[in-house]
């Protein structure tokens, strides 16, 4: 189902973005999915991007205004590209930003410039993940269509077990292949 489609991964700040390789891995060679990564500036704190270019077999774009000199008006010719865009780990910063409107990052603008679905695989501490804000910003996505794969219990950052490790990447990629039964045929320029 998810073979010739293909995801706008968009890696976050999150200690989970060490998974990206293996999910990227996943995608291409199991599915037959071509993945674009996109990653905040958080994210190349954790993982580079020439390992995630290196994984996906494409150039991986990080600012707003560097992706311009590569594709011109980048966030919405990469949204255009979209079948599926994953925010894979998803932080509660970049949640709250997308659930605000927000568009102050090459990530956040292709979301509120695609028509594709829009799916987060949230990672963050268990403090984070039960915080009232963080739970009404996913409230308020859900309600407006943007799908979760819920985070899981698991060995945290801090060494302590708890709700908020990122869904194992089979559980991410299952929820990948349901969501594209229920894609309509791509049409050029949509």
């Amino acid at each position: 189902m998810l073979a010739g489609k293909t995801v706008i991964l968009g890696v976050t700040g999150g200690i989970a973005a060490h998974y990206m390789p293996e999910l990227i891995g996943v995608l291409r060679q199991r599915h037959m999915v071509t993945v674009r990564v996109v990653m905040t500036e958080a994210a190349t704190r954790l993982i580079t991007p020439l390992t995630l270019e290196t994984a996906s077999g494409n150039p991986v774009a990080v600012g707003l205004f560097e992706a311009a000199r590569r594709w011109p008006v980048a966030h919405v010719n990469l949204a255009r590209l979209a079948d599926i865009v994953l925010v894979a780990p998803a932080t509660a910063n970049t949640i709250g930003k997308v659930a605000c409107g927000l568009a102050d990052n090459l990530l956040t603008a292709i979301i509120m410039a695609t028509q594709a679905p829009v799916v987060f695989a949230p990672a963050m501490n268990p403090q984070m993940w039960v915080n009232p804000i963080v739970q009404g910003n996913i409230g308020r996505l859900r309600e407006l269509g943007y799908h979760f794969v819920e985070p899981r219990v698991g060995m945290l950052a801090t060494g302590e077990q708890g709700m908020g490790c990122m869904a194992e990447v089979n559980v991410i990629v299952t929820r990948l292949i349901d969501m594209a039964r229920e894609l309509p045929t791509k049409v050029e320029n949509r």
